[in-house]
């Protein structure tokens, strides 16, 4: 075989090989592409499934983000709103700094104040005192050093001025009993708010005071009934003095009138201390409707049910019969009598049951007497007229 015929045969065989793999070639790439296209597709729709099933996002405006590319007018509008947040935020940061500053500042002028005013209150209070020729008086803190001096003499005005307010303004309330026979043997003491009158108040007319029904009648029988009537009550004199001078203009009912600066503040609670109405406690008689007012001696109370404006109220009327009552027997020690009413809640009705009662067993026995009288009658008439 010559050369030339070699090399024929070689590039021949070299061109169906290289046809063979071409062809296997382009089918590789054709089913490559295939695959990709198919693989490519696959993850679009995994990927819109999941966006699919995901939640929409929201924006810190509470604006949702749009599932498709934002485009730059939303995009610029998002950021608008962004930085409109950001300014409101960073202007209340400023106010609520502004705020705090003038808080703090208000805190020091008031504490300078106090300051300012607690100085002027220990110079003014403190300052010893001096007599109408300008010399100082000795007192008991003369011989400490002057700050203490004045610390010392501030501290006992400003207990006295609450010694003012929470006791009353003396001891002895009321003066010393009258010499007999002037003397009344009892003492009767009345609340005047909701036991002999009723406050009311509006717009139109202001205070105004309703006579407890039969008060003019009580106020008339007790007084005569040797009883020393005192009005003791815990409202302000200038609003009840006016009141009492109408009610009793002459005063020949009521011997005293005692307000608020004779009570005790304690708890809240204006108390009446009936050790300085200078009187004999065993004939002293309280009629009140706060037990609270009077716990002091509650062995003396007469608690009533509290008046509330009502017309058809006659409690006053029985209140008189009890007292007078309780004169006519002469009564050595009133608390006895006072402490067993004092287990009802009602004293009052509880006062009628045992008249009541009273009358009923009067009743019967006089019934009694005159049918043991009648025999005797009959057999002696008989005797007389010998029938």
């Amino acid at each position: 075989m010559s050369l030339r015929k070699v090399l024929s045969l070689a590039r021949t065989t070299f061109r169906s090989t290289a046809a063979v793999q071409s062809s296997f070639y382009s089918r590789n790439v054709c089913l490559l592409s295939a695959n990709s296209a198919r693989f490519f597709s696959d993850k679009n729709l995994g990927q819109q499934n999941k966006s699919e099933s995901e939640p929409e996002k929201v924006d810190i405006i509470g604006r949702l983000f749009p599932k498709s590319p934002l485009n730059s007018a939303d995009a610029q509008e998002i950021k608008k709103e962004q930085e409109r947040f950001e300014k409101e935020n960073k202007e209340k940061s400023e106010e609520n700094e502004k705020s705090w500053r003038r808080m703090k500042m208000g805190f020091a002028i008031f504490g300078g104040a106090v300051t300012v005013m607690g100085g002027c209150l220990v110079v003014e209070m403190g300052a010893p005192r001096r007599d109408d020729e300008g010399n100082i008086i000795e007192d008991e803190f003369s011989n400490l050093p002057v700050v203490l001096q004045y610390l010392k003499r501030t501290w006992k005005e400003l207990t006295f001025y609450e010694k003012m307010i929470k006791e009353p303004s003396r001891e002895k309330l009321l003066p010393d009993p009258l010499p007999p026979p002037y003397q009344p043997t009892y003492t009767l003491v009345l609340e005047f708010t909701d036991v002999l009158m009723h406050p009311d108040w509006s717009y139109q007319t202001g205070w105004r005071f309703k006579k407890r029904p039969g008060v003019d009648q009580f106020l008339q029988a007790v007084s005569s009934a040797n009883y020393e009537v005192i009005i003791f009550t815990s409202e302000n004199v200038f609003m009840i003095w006016p009141v009492l001078d109408k009610l009793d203009p002459e005063n020949k009912y009521i011997s005293y009138r005692l307000f608020r600066d004779s009570t005790h503040f304690i708890d809240g609670v204006h108390v009446k201390n009936l050790e300085g109405l200078n009187r004999d406690l065993s004939k002293v008689i309280v009629v009140d409707w706060n037990k609270q007012a009077i716990k002091f001696h509650p062995q003396n109370s007469l608690i009533l049910k509290k008046w509330k404006g009502n017309d058809d109220d006659t409690a006053l009327l029985d209140l008189a019969n009890l007292l007078q009552t309780i004169a006519m027997s002469n009564v050595i020690d009133v608390r006895e009598v006072l402490t067993y009413y004092s287990q009802f809640d009602d004293p009052i009705a509880a006062f009628r049951e045992n008249q009541r009662k009273l009358m009923e067993q009067m009743e019967e026995k006089e019934r009694e007497t005159k049918n043991a009288e009648q025999p005797l009658t009959r057999n002696w008439l008989k005797s007389f007229t010998r029938r």
